[in-house]
């Protein structure tokens, strides 16, 4: 059996550790109801306020990103740190020739909601002459 210490301190020394963590942020579901599409993104730890939406070329872009705040009479000498923190991610999906007014987003909780109308699928038909 490896000493506690040992085995706390090569998890410590994981350098592929916050890699690991940030791949998990922004995970998302897509689903459809009611004539809309809902995306379900988890943003968790940032705040309404670090989060942006845009949408370009029918492309729904979410931009996340939070910093810590260091403070100078902050006199603690760390052995270990992994809260200070610059984050910054970003998710992406085609959501089609959708008008930003039609687009409606709630954050809860750590989760943004945003429903999308569903665009028109139905085949035209052209007349032939």
């Amino acid at each position: 059996m490896l000493p506690s210490r040992l085995l706390f301190d090569s998890f410590l020394d994981d350098s592929d550790f916050s890699t690991r963590s940030f791949k998990n942020l922004m995970r998302m579901d897509i689903y459809e109801k009611d004539g809309l599409y809902t995306i379900e993104v988890d943003v968790p730890g940032f705040k309404k306020e670090d989060i942006k939406m845009d949408i370009t070329n029918g492309y729904l872009t979410i931009h996340a990103e939070r910093r810590s705040e260091e403070k100078e009479e902050d006199s603690k000498k760390y052995l270990h740190r992994e809260r200070k923190y610059h984050e910054k991610c970003e998710r992406q999906v085609y959501v089609g020739n959708v008008k930003e007014e039609d687009v409606k987003a709630e954050f809860k909780n750590g989760t943004l909601f945003v429903t999308v109308p569903k665009e028109d699928s139905t085949k035209k038909y052209i007349n032939i002459k």
